[in-house]
């Protein structure tokens, strides 16, 4: 009895009187890659999260993509961070996507909101930059000793969006993919086995929701973790100005995928059903 820790004694005379005790909180110590502190609905849709953050630009000289900027927590005293890189649409620079940087870096991520090497450039192209941009960040970047290079995801808005649906068929290691309001010629995306969450607008007539966004949802296996949700009243460029309800499942996303952390899957599920949305579906992560 001499050598039980006071935990030990606790927990032996709580099953005595109680016959059951309850499994504690999940903790840092059970998770590695958990960040921050618990959340609540307050915290994910706060314009900023509980983490300092700091910014460098990536020329526009660099390969294989148009350059961006790197937005990314000043302390690791935690530990490393996941990463995510985004990308614009069809003739829209990163400028359209920069207010995700500081939304997400500060809860605890390296974001990268890129430029492509054309405003042109299709969902192809704008997934093979986004890829680019990813082995950028943990291979050369002036912040790669802050990343995780096994915990990465991709988003991008509008063919930004089609990009990202390419990046995860392209590479399944990515641990989240997050299209925003996509457009894409090819509807079927059968073999994506990213966790993936796709956020369409109502009313959205340059990819409309019926032709884009929920086909895509609908073709990739529900095996692979899939989320949907449908802006209400918004249309395709929701997603270039700040947007609270994009930002706070954008980050629970990443939090419940990137970094693992099952703290935040109660935004997630079941399927969200505030008042911000038209509809929503989810496989609910299994």
């Amino acid at each position: 009895m001499g050598k039980l820790t006071v935990a030990k004694v606790t927990l032996a005379f709580a099953v005595l009187v109680g016959g059951v005790v309850a499994a504690p909180p999940a903790s840092a110590a059970d998770n590695p890659f958990q960040r921050g502190p618990d959340p609540t609905v307050a915290s994910i849709e706060a314009a900023r999260g509980p983490f300092a953050f700091s910014q460098t630009t990536v020329p526009s000289s660099v390969a294989g993509f148009g350059g961006g900027t790197i937005y990314f927590p000043t302390s690791t005293a935690e530990g490393t961070f996941g990463a995510i890189a985004i990308s614009p649409g069809f003739t829209a620079r990163q400028s359209s996507i920069a207010w995700l940087g500081p939304r997400l870096a500060s809860q605890g991520f390296v974001v990268f909101t890129i430029d492509t090497d054309s405003i042109f450039d299709q969902p192809a192209s704008r997934g093979r930059q986004l890829l680019a941009a990813l082995d950028y960040l943990t291979g050369q970047s002036s912040v790669r000793s802050r990343i995780d290079a096994s915990r990465l995801a991709a988003g991008g808005h509008s063919m930004g969006g089609g990009g990202t649906l390419e990046a995860a068929r392209t590479r399944p290691a990515l641990q989240a993919a997050i299209p925003l309001t996509a457009w894409h010629t090819t509807k079927t995306w059968s073999t994506v086995a990213v966790p993936t969450l796709i956020i369409g607008a109502e009313n959205d007539t340059v990819a409309p929701v019926a032709n884009h966004s929920i086909p895509f949802y609908n073709s990739i296996p529900a095996a692979s973790e899939k989320g949907y949700l449908e802006l209400n009243n918004a249309s395709h460029t929701a997603p270039n100005s700040s947007n609270t309800t994009i930002a706070k499942y954008m980050i629970s996303w990443l939090k419940r995928f990137v970094d693992d952390d099952t703290r935040y899957e109660q935004f997630l599920c079941p399927a969200p059903s505030d008042s911000t949305l038209s509809d929503s579906r989810a496989t609910c992560p299994h």
